[in-house]
């Protein structure tokens, strides 16, 4: 059994390394183990490599990345009459998806219909589950407006999603990219959202000649770092500036943005809190991931796909800024029956 580990946090590339263990683990009360094929490599999940905590023993014992994977289950707890060998399921959340093995709650894991593949069946629930995560905190911010919104990193597959739904929901948004190549290739998707790159010098002056008078009402950001300062600048007086990702660099001290002057709220929001809603409500988020994923498969687009040995391959290729849909770690289908029968 493979795993990818590190026992202290760090950039992915110097701290990761590839673990060989002799057994899979087994799976406990209502829990199955899941033979994994397909895992993302999500910005989240190199994030929190950067910046892991826990306890020492926790530590030194390694920590596995991911939360997110497919697979065919390989085994069930003595009490799970849901789900049997064979089946193939996406899994979320599943922390140590980066492994030939995972032990995960039974209701958590996802049965694939037939007509999704593998590689779509990896990607359908983190980046649509976030983009619901994102839309209640956006109607919650927006107060029964239509905007206009400002998103960052709009070229990163969350970022396709929301420009996918404010067209279904008609909701005013603006578009930052990194590069002036990948501004046209975001205009050419959606040619009715106005998209601004940040290599331009006059980036905010564009953002404001968009937003008009009143300014941005709502900046959903995945860069954080030093741009905080331009963001909150570029928002209306009561604005909010949405929080849900750390993929920039340098830092901006929450007492230099201007919160109480011009009243702007700062929120975070995080998909790894999904499993508080409700049962019911949980229930009706997977199926919308699965909906999104029979019916507009092209939403979750692949980068490139690596064996999980050349997870310093899959992460360099993920980071790069004009990567294209999201890096896949693959592990071959086992030859034994179970697998042929998936």
């Amino acid at each position: 059994m493979r795993s990818v580990v590190h026992t202290r946090p760090g950039e992915p590339e110097e701290v990761l390394t590839l673990r060989e263990q002799p057994h899979p683990p087994r799976p406990g009360a209502g829990q199955v183990l899941v033979r994994l094929l397909v895992r993302p490599v999500h910005p989240g999940d190199l994030a929190l490599v950067r910046y892991a905590s826990g306890p020492a023993e926790q530590q030194s014992a390694g920590r596995i990345p991911g939360v997110e994977g497919m697979g065919v289950v390989e085994s069930v707890g003595p009490d799970v009459r849901t789900l049997r060998p064979g089946r193939r399921v996406a899994v979320f959340p599943a922390p140590g998806t980066w492994s030939d093995f995972v032990v995960v709650a039974a209701d958590l894991a996802v049965p694939v219909p037939d007509g999704v593949g593998d590689e779509t069946a990896a990607l359908m629930l983190v980046n649509p589950l976030t983009l619901l995560t994102l839309y209640r905190a956006l109607e919650n911010a927006l107060h029964g407006h239509k905007g206009p919104v400002l998103q960052t990193a709009a070229g990163s597959s969350v970022g396709k999603l929301i420009s996918a739904a404010a067209v279904r929901h008609d909701l005013s948004l603006i578009n930052l990219v990194r590069s002036t190549a990948g501004a046209e290739r975001k205009r050419a998707l959606y040619p009715s959202q106005p998209v601004i790159s940040t290599s331009d010098d006059d980036w905010r002056e564009q953002v404001r000649r968009h937003s008009g008078d009143d300014g941005v009402r709502v900046v959903l950001d995945s860069v954080g770092g030093a741009m905080s300062r331009d963001l909150a600048a570029l928002l209306a007086p009561g604005g909010t500036l949405l929080s849900y990702g750390q993929m920039g660099a340098g830092t901006t001290p929450l007492e230099s943005l201007p919160l109480v002057a011009r009243e702007l709220t700062v929120r975070g929001a995080t998909v790894l809190r999904w499993t508080d809603r409700t049962p019911e409500e949980r229930a009706e988020d997977v199926a919308f991931a699965l909906e999104l994923a029979q019916d507009t498969p092209n939403l979750l687009e692949v980068a490139a796909s690596y064996d999980l040995a050349d997870f310093k391959a899959a992460v360099e290729h993920a980071r790069r800024p004009a990567k294209s849909g999201t890096v896949l770690l693959t592990t071959p289908p086992a030859t034994d029956s179970r697998n042929g029968a998936a």
